[in-house]
Protein backbone atom coordinates (compact mmCIF):
# COMPACT_ATOMS: atom_id res chain seq x y z
CA UNK A 1 0.00 0.00 0.00
CA UNK A 2 1.41 3.32 -1.20
CA UNK A 3 1.38 6.41 1.11
CA UNK A 4 -1.22 8.57 0.91
CA UNK A 5 0.07 12.43 -0.38
CA UNK A 6 -2.45 14.64 1.29
CA UNK A 7 -4.15 18.08 0.93
CA UNK A 8 -6.82 18.40 2.87
CA UNK A 9 -7.35 16.73 6.52
CA UNK A 10 -9.63 14.12 7.34
CA UNK A 11 -11.50 16.69 9.20
CA UNK A 12 -11.59 19.04 6.45
CA UNK A 13 -12.88 17.26 3.95
CA UNK A 14 -15.97 16.04 5.98
CA UNK A 15 -16.54 19.75 6.72
CA UNK A 16 -16.38 20.31 3.02
CA UNK A 17 -19.02 17.93 2.15
CA UNK A 18 -21.00 19.18 4.58
CA UNK A 19 -20.46 22.42 3.30
CA UNK A 20 -21.46 21.19 0.03
CA UNK A 21 -18.13 21.89 -1.43
CA UNK A 22 -15.30 19.68 -3.15
CA UNK A 23 -12.70 18.03 -1.09
CA UNK A 24 -9.96 17.23 -2.85
CA UNK A 25 -10.43 13.29 -2.80
CA UNK A 26 -13.58 11.75 -1.74
CA UNK A 27 -12.93 10.83 2.06
CA UNK A 28 -12.33 7.21 3.05
CA UNK A 29 -13.83 6.82 6.97
CA UNK A 30 -15.03 3.20 7.87
CA UNK A 31 -16.04 2.26 11.22
CA UNK A 32 -13.12 -0.24 12.45
CA UNK A 33 -13.59 -0.87 16.04
CA UNK A 34 -15.53 -3.91 16.07
CA UNK A 35 -12.69 -5.93 13.51
CA UNK A 36 -10.07 -4.34 15.68
CA UNK A 37 -11.55 -5.13 19.35
CA UNK A 38 -11.88 -8.52 17.86
CA UNK A 39 -8.42 -9.25 16.31
CA UNK A 40 -7.15 -7.95 19.95
CA UNK A 41 -9.17 -10.07 21.78
CA UNK A 42 -8.95 -13.00 19.44
CA UNK A 43 -4.97 -12.79 19.44
CA UNK A 44 -4.80 -12.46 15.25
CA UNK A 45 -4.20 -8.81 14.62
CA UNK A 46 -1.63 -9.09 12.09
CA UNK A 47 2.06 -8.83 12.67
CA UNK A 48 2.58 -5.64 10.65
CA UNK A 49 -0.35 -3.89 12.85
CA UNK A 50 0.48 -5.66 16.25
CA UNK A 51 0.05 -3.47 19.13
CA UNK A 52 -1.24 -0.10 17.74
CA UNK A 53 -4.11 1.36 19.28
CA UNK A 54 -7.31 1.64 16.73
CA UNK A 55 -6.64 5.66 16.11
CA UNK A 56 -3.33 4.37 15.09
CA UNK A 57 -4.04 1.75 13.02
CA UNK A 58 -7.00 4.34 10.90
CA UNK A 59 -3.82 6.03 10.43
CA UNK A 60 -1.41 3.60 8.91
CA UNK A 61 -4.59 2.61 6.85
CA UNK A 62 -4.87 6.00 5.48
CA UNK A 63 -8.07 6.47 7.41
CA UNK A 64 -10.54 9.14 8.97
CA UNK A 65 -11.35 8.27 12.40
CA UNK A 66 -15.89 8.00 12.36
CA UNK A 67 -15.37 9.77 15.43
CA UNK A 68 -19.05 8.64 17.31
CA UNK A 69 -18.34 8.64 21.23
CA UNK A 70 -19.12 12.51 21.71
CA UNK A 71 -22.28 13.62 23.42
CA UNK A 72 -24.06 16.72 24.03
CA UNK A 73 -26.25 15.81 27.17
CA UNK A 74 -26.97 13.45 29.33
CA UNK A 75 -29.88 12.29 30.82
CA UNK A 76 -31.33 11.61 34.28
CA UNK A 77 -33.35 9.20 35.50
CA UNK A 78 -36.38 11.08 38.08
CA UNK A 79 -38.98 9.81 40.26
CA UNK A 80 -39.49 7.03 42.60
CA UNK A 81 -37.70 4.34 40.45
CA UNK A 82 -35.94 1.01 41.47
CA UNK A 83 -34.00 -0.82 39.21
CA UNK A 84 -32.50 -4.14 40.30
CA UNK A 85 -30.57 -6.77 37.77
CA UNK A 86 -30.67 -10.55 37.88
CA UNK A 87 -27.94 -12.78 36.33
CA UNK A 88 -29.91 -15.91 34.64
CA UNK A 89 -27.62 -17.67 32.65
CA UNK A 90 -26.28 -15.82 29.61
CA UNK A 91 -29.08 -13.56 30.10
CA UNK A 92 -29.32 -10.34 31.91
CA UNK A 93 -33.10 -9.37 33.74
CA UNK A 94 -33.39 -6.37 34.69
CA UNK A 95 -36.41 -5.22 36.66
CA UNK A 96 -37.74 -1.11 36.64
CA UNK A 97 -39.94 -0.37 39.38
CA UNK A 98 -42.67 2.48 39.50
CA UNK A 99 -45.70 3.79 41.41
CA UNK A 100 -47.42 2.88 38.56
CA UNK A 101 -46.18 -0.26 38.31
CA UNK A 102 -43.02 -2.44 36.93
CA UNK A 103 -41.20 -3.09 33.77
CA UNK A 104 -38.84 -6.10 32.62
CA UNK A 105 -36.14 -6.14 30.07
CA UNK A 106 -33.76 -9.30 29.23
CA UNK A 107 -30.23 -8.55 27.53
CA UNK A 108 -28.37 -11.80 26.08
CA UNK A 109 -24.64 -12.04 25.65
CA UNK A 110 -22.50 -14.60 24.22
CA UNK A 111 -18.80 -15.23 23.81
CA UNK A 112 -18.53 -14.60 20.28
CA UNK A 113 -20.44 -11.13 21.03
CA UNK A 114 -18.21 -10.18 23.72
CA UNK A 115 -14.95 -10.79 21.69
CA UNK A 116 -16.03 -8.78 19.11
CA UNK A 117 -16.80 -5.79 21.44
CA UNK A 118 -20.43 -6.36 20.53
CA UNK A 119 -23.49 -5.13 23.28
CA UNK A 120 -25.84 -7.66 24.50
CA UNK A 121 -29.04 -8.53 22.19
CA UNK A 122 -32.20 -7.07 23.80
CA UNK A 123 -34.65 -9.97 23.55
CA UNK A 124 -37.38 -8.71 25.74
CA UNK A 125 -38.33 -5.01 25.95
CA UNK A 126 -40.05 -3.22 28.42
CA UNK A 127 -43.97 -2.84 26.75
CA UNK A 128 -45.35 -6.23 26.88
CA UNK A 129 -48.97 -5.07 27.21
CA UNK A 130 -51.10 -1.98 27.40
CA UNK A 131 -50.26 -1.48 30.70
CA UNK A 132 -46.47 -1.43 30.45
CA UNK A 133 -47.10 1.87 28.06
CA UNK A 134 -48.09 3.74 31.50
CA UNK A 135 -45.01 2.74 33.21
CA UNK A 136 -42.54 3.98 30.33
CA UNK A 137 -44.48 7.05 30.09
CA UNK A 138 -43.81 7.49 33.97
CA UNK A 139 -40.04 7.25 33.20
CA UNK A 140 -39.68 9.73 30.08
CA UNK A 141 -41.98 12.07 32.17
CA UNK A 142 -39.37 12.12 35.11
CA UNK A 143 -36.09 11.86 32.62
CA UNK A 144 -34.39 15.30 32.62
CA UNK A 145 -31.39 16.21 30.60
CA UNK A 146 -27.72 17.79 31.37
CA UNK A 147 -25.89 19.48 28.45
CA UNK A 148 -22.78 18.62 27.88
CA UNK A 149 -21.22 21.09 25.61
CA UNK A 150 -17.44 21.39 27.46
CA UNK A 151 -16.92 17.69 27.31
CA UNK A 152 -18.24 17.71 23.25
CA UNK A 153 -15.87 20.26 22.71
CA UNK A 154 -12.63 18.41 24.44
CA UNK A 155 -13.49 15.49 22.76
CA UNK A 156 -14.12 17.25 19.29
CA UNK A 157 -10.22 18.81 20.43
CA UNK A 158 -9.12 15.06 20.87
CA UNK A 159 -10.62 13.61 17.56
CA UNK A 160 -8.42 16.67 16.01
CA UNK A 161 -7.42 16.68 12.24
CA UNK A 162 -8.62 12.67 12.14
CA UNK A 163 -12.28 13.54 11.32
CA UNK A 164 -15.27 14.84 12.86
CA UNK A 165 -17.73 14.05 15.95
CA UNK A 166 -20.90 12.31 14.38
CA UNK A 167 -23.07 12.81 17.38
CA UNK A 168 -25.60 10.60 18.23
CA UNK A 169 -29.06 12.31 19.72
CA UNK A 170 -31.84 10.30 19.97
CA UNK A 171 -34.69 8.60 17.68
CA UNK A 172 -37.76 10.19 16.55
CA UNK A 173 -40.57 8.63 18.99
CA UNK A 174 -42.49 6.34 16.70
CA UNK A 175 -39.21 4.51 15.82
CA UNK A 176 -37.92 4.22 19.05
CA UNK A 177 -41.30 2.88 20.17
CA UNK A 178 -41.10 -0.23 17.37
CA UNK A 179 -37.38 -1.09 18.04
CA UNK A 180 -36.46 -0.03 21.46
CA UNK A 181 -40.15 -0.09 24.14
CA UNK A 182 -42.27 -2.91 22.55
CA UNK A 183 -39.80 -4.54 19.71
CA UNK A 184 -41.34 -4.36 16.05
CA UNK A 185 -43.87 -7.11 16.34
CA UNK A 186 -45.30 -6.65 19.72
CA UNK A 187 -45.43 -2.99 18.62
CA UNK A 188 -47.41 -3.39 15.25
CA UNK A 189 -50.01 -5.77 17.60
CA UNK A 190 -50.16 -2.72 20.32
CA UNK A 191 -50.86 -0.41 17.16
CA UNK A 192 -53.77 -2.29 16.19
CA UNK A 193 -54.77 -3.25 19.42
CA UNK A 194 -55.07 0.04 21.35
CA UNK A 195 -54.37 2.75 18.68
CA UNK A 196 -55.77 5.23 20.63
CA UNK A 197 -53.14 4.47 23.42
CA UNK A 198 -50.61 4.14 21.71
CA UNK A 199 -50.86 7.49 19.76
CA UNK A 200 -51.53 9.61 22.74
CA UNK A 201 -48.08 8.27 24.04
CA UNK A 202 -46.49 8.83 20.95
CA UNK A 203 -47.90 12.34 21.11
CA UNK A 204 -46.21 12.98 24.48
CA UNK A 205 -43.20 11.39 23.89
CA UNK A 206 -42.68 14.57 20.61
CA UNK A 207 -43.99 16.76 23.58
CA UNK A 208 -40.73 16.12 25.51
CA UNK A 209 -38.44 15.97 22.65
CA UNK A 210 -39.25 19.35 21.36
CA UNK A 211 -39.70 20.94 25.05
CA UNK A 212 -36.34 19.75 26.62
CA UNK A 213 -34.42 17.87 23.63
CA UNK A 214 -34.88 19.82 20.69
CA UNK A 215 -33.06 23.48 22.39
CA UNK A 216 -30.07 21.44 23.49
CA UNK A 217 -29.54 19.93 19.70
CA UNK A 218 -29.75 24.06 18.55
CA UNK A 219 -27.34 25.27 21.33
CA UNK A 220 -25.09 22.78 21.18
CA UNK A 221 -21.97 23.10 19.56
CA UNK A 222 -21.58 19.96 17.39
CA UNK A 223 -22.99 20.41 13.89
CA UNK A 224 -23.15 16.82 12.33
CA UNK A 225 -26.32 15.25 14.52
CA UNK A 226 -27.28 11.75 13.82
CA UNK A 227 -31.09 11.80 15.14
CA UNK A 228 -32.52 8.16 13.79
CA UNK A 229 -31.87 4.66 12.40
CA UNK A 230 -32.79 2.07 10.85
CA UNK A 231 -35.37 3.05 8.95
CA UNK A 232 -36.03 0.25 6.39
CA UNK A 233 -38.56 -0.23 3.46
CA UNK A 234 -40.42 -3.02 5.46
CA UNK A 235 -40.64 -2.14 9.12
CA UNK A 236 -41.27 2.05 8.32
CA UNK A 237 -42.43 1.86 4.85
CA UNK A 238 -44.12 4.89 2.93
CA UNK A 239 -47.20 4.95 4.87
CA UNK A 240 -45.74 4.58 7.92
CA UNK A 241 -43.13 7.08 7.19
CA UNK A 242 -45.32 9.73 5.67
CA UNK A 243 -47.98 9.41 9.08
CA UNK A 244 -45.36 8.99 11.93
CA UNK A 245 -41.81 10.49 10.88
CA UNK A 246 -41.66 13.01 7.95
CA UNK A 247 -43.62 15.84 9.94
CA UNK A 248 -41.61 15.41 13.44
CA UNK A 249 -38.30 15.44 11.06
CA UNK A 250 -39.44 18.09 8.77
CA UNK A 251 -39.64 20.41 11.97
CA UNK A 252 -36.25 19.44 13.55
CA UNK A 253 -34.86 19.56 10.39
CA UNK A 254 -35.61 23.03 9.79
CA UNK A 255 -34.63 24.38 13.08
CA UNK A 256 -31.48 22.40 12.90
CA UNK A 257 -30.77 24.05 8.93
CA UNK A 258 -31.64 27.38 10.49
CA UNK A 259 -28.25 27.15 12.67
CA UNK A 260 -25.77 25.74 10.46
CA UNK A 261 -26.16 21.98 11.51
CA UNK A 262 -26.34 18.85 9.45
CA UNK A 263 -29.24 16.17 10.11
CA UNK A 264 -27.92 12.62 9.76
CA UNK A 265 -29.72 8.96 9.89
CA UNK A 266 -27.67 5.76 10.65
CA UNK A 267 -29.26 3.92 7.63
CA UNK A 268 -27.73 0.24 8.20
CA UNK A 269 -31.41 -0.96 6.34
CA UNK A 270 -33.20 -1.38 3.39
CA UNK A 271 -34.12 2.29 2.13
CA UNK A 272 -35.33 1.70 -1.35
CA UNK A 273 -38.95 2.40 -0.85
CA UNK A 274 -37.97 5.35 1.16
CA UNK A 275 -35.09 7.21 -0.34
CA UNK A 276 -37.67 9.99 -1.46
CA UNK A 277 -39.04 9.89 2.25
CA UNK A 278 -36.29 10.59 4.09
CA UNK A 279 -35.21 13.36 1.27
CA UNK A 280 -38.58 15.35 2.07
CA UNK A 281 -38.27 15.07 5.88
CA UNK A 282 -35.19 16.73 5.52
CA UNK A 283 -32.36 14.35 6.26
CA UNK A 284 -28.95 15.89 5.04
CA UNK A 285 -26.84 12.89 5.57
CA UNK A 286 -27.38 9.10 5.49
CA UNK A 287 -24.25 7.41 7.77
CA UNK A 288 -23.70 3.56 7.28
CA UNK A 289 -25.79 3.47 3.98
CA UNK A 290 -26.58 -0.09 2.64
CA UNK A 291 -26.56 -1.31 -0.17
CA UNK A 292 -26.92 -4.58 -2.51
CA UNK A 293 -26.29 -7.38 -2.01
CA UNK A 294 -26.92 -7.08 2.00
CA UNK A 295 -29.91 -5.20 0.93
CA UNK A 296 -32.50 -4.91 -1.96
CA UNK A 297 -31.19 -0.99 -2.53
CA UNK A 298 -28.29 -0.06 -4.97
CA UNK A 299 -25.81 3.05 -4.69
CA UNK A 300 -26.89 4.35 -8.03
CA UNK A 301 -30.83 4.26 -6.71
CA UNK A 302 -29.97 6.32 -4.10
CA UNK A 303 -27.51 8.53 -6.34
CA UNK A 304 -30.16 8.83 -8.71
CA UNK A 305 -32.84 9.55 -5.71
CA UNK A 306 -30.78 12.05 -3.84
CA UNK A 307 -28.25 13.28 -6.26
CA UNK A 308 -25.94 15.18 -4.20
CA UNK A 309 -28.88 16.78 -1.74
CA UNK A 310 -28.37 13.77 0.52
CA UNK A 311 -24.82 12.70 1.51
CA UNK A 312 -24.04 9.31 1.71
CA UNK A 313 -21.74 7.87 4.50
CA UNK A 314 -21.01 4.47 3.40
CA UNK A 315 -21.61 2.28 -0.23
CA UNK A 316 -19.19 -0.46 0.88
CA UNK A 317 -21.41 -3.52 2.07
CA UNK A 318 -19.13 -5.19 5.18
CA UNK A 319 -19.93 -9.00 2.99
CA UNK A 320 -17.36 -8.01 0.46
CA UNK A 321 -14.48 -7.60 2.49
CA UNK A 322 -15.43 -11.24 3.92
CA UNK A 323 -13.62 -14.15 2.48
CA UNK A 324 -16.78 -15.83 1.15
CA UNK A 325 -16.70 -13.06 -1.43
CA UNK A 326 -14.16 -13.60 -4.41
CA UNK A 327 -11.05 -11.12 -5.01
CA UNK A 328 -12.20 -10.45 -8.63
CA UNK A 329 -16.03 -10.21 -7.26
CA UNK A 330 -14.41 -7.73 -4.67
CA UNK A 331 -12.46 -5.73 -7.54
CA UNK A 332 -15.02 -5.35 -9.45
CA UNK A 333 -17.85 -4.42 -6.96
CA UNK A 334 -15.26 -1.11 -5.54
CA UNK A 335 -14.76 -0.54 -9.26
CA UNK A 336 -18.61 0.00 -9.81
CA UNK A 337 -18.66 1.89 -6.21
CA UNK A 338 -16.19 4.69 -7.61
CA UNK A 339 -17.98 4.90 -11.18
CA UNK A 340 -21.43 5.24 -9.60
CA UNK A 341 -20.11 7.66 -7.59
CA UNK A 342 -18.43 9.92 -10.06
CA UNK A 343 -17.73 12.99 -9.79
CA UNK A 344 -17.99 12.55 -6.05
CA UNK A 345 -19.59 14.99 -5.18
CA UNK A 346 -21.98 14.22 -1.71
CA UNK A 347 -19.96 11.33 -0.72
CA UNK A 348 -17.84 9.67 2.18
CA UNK A 349 -16.75 6.00 1.67
CA UNK A 350 -17.54 4.05 4.47
CA UNK A 351 -18.62 0.17 5.47
CA UNK A 352 -22.04 -0.52 5.94
CA UNK A 353 -22.66 -0.85 9.08
CA UNK A 354 -19.33 -1.69 10.79
CA UNK A 355 -16.06 -3.69 9.18
CA UNK A 356 -16.74 -7.12 10.40
CA UNK A 357 -14.72 -8.98 12.64
CA UNK A 358 -13.81 -11.96 9.62
CA UNK A 359 -12.89 -8.97 6.98
CA UNK A 360 -9.71 -9.43 5.26
CA UNK A 361 -7.50 -6.69 6.02
CA UNK A 362 -5.92 -6.62 2.76
CA UNK A 363 -8.93 -5.77 1.09
CA UNK A 364 -9.01 -2.65 3.42
CA UNK A 365 -5.36 -2.19 2.58
CA UNK A 366 -6.76 -2.26 -1.02
CA UNK A 367 -9.52 -0.10 -0.59
CA UNK A 368 -6.84 2.81 0.63
CA UNK A 369 -5.15 2.16 -2.24
CA UNK A 370 -8.23 2.83 -4.88
CA UNK A 371 -8.76 6.10 -2.96
CA UNK A 372 -5.16 6.80 -4.04
CA UNK A 373 -5.36 5.98 -7.27
CA UNK A 374 -9.48 7.02 -8.39
CA UNK A 375 -10.45 9.34 -5.82
CA UNK A 376 -9.40 12.70 -6.42
CA UNK A 377 -12.30 14.96 -6.92
CA UNK A 378 -13.69 15.23 -9.63
CA UNK A 379 -13.48 10.86 -10.05
CA UNK A 380 -12.68 9.97 -13.35
CA UNK A 381 -14.58 7.02 -14.49
CA UNK A 382 -11.99 6.13 -17.00
CA UNK A 383 -9.18 5.42 -14.55
CA UNK A 384 -11.44 3.51 -12.30
CA UNK A 385 -10.33 -0.03 -13.92
CA UNK A 386 -10.45 -3.43 -12.05
CA UNK A 387 -7.64 -5.48 -12.27
CA UNK A 388 -8.32 -8.96 -14.28
CA UNK A 389 -7.64 -11.80 -11.68
CA UNK A 390 -6.14 -14.96 -12.91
Amino acid sequence: MQNMMTTMTHRQRLLAVMDHQRPDRVPWIPRLLLWYTAQVNRGTMPERYAGLTLRELEKQLCMGTPARDGHVFRTHQGGDVEIREHQQGDSVLTETRTPVGTVTTRQRSSSVLADAGIQALEVEHMIKEPADIDVVAYLIENQSYEATYDEYLAYEAQIGDDGYPLVQVGDVPFHHFLQKQAGYQNAFYLLADCPEKVEAHLRRMEEIERERVWPLLVSSPARLLLHGLHFDSNLTPPPLFERYITPYYQDLSAQLHHCGKTLCTHADNDSRLILGHMRDAGFDMAETFTTEPQVSCTLQQARDAWGSNVIIWGGIPSVILEPTFSEADFEQYMAGVFTTIAPGDAFILGVADNVMPDALISRLERISDMVEAWGDLPINPALVKAPVLV
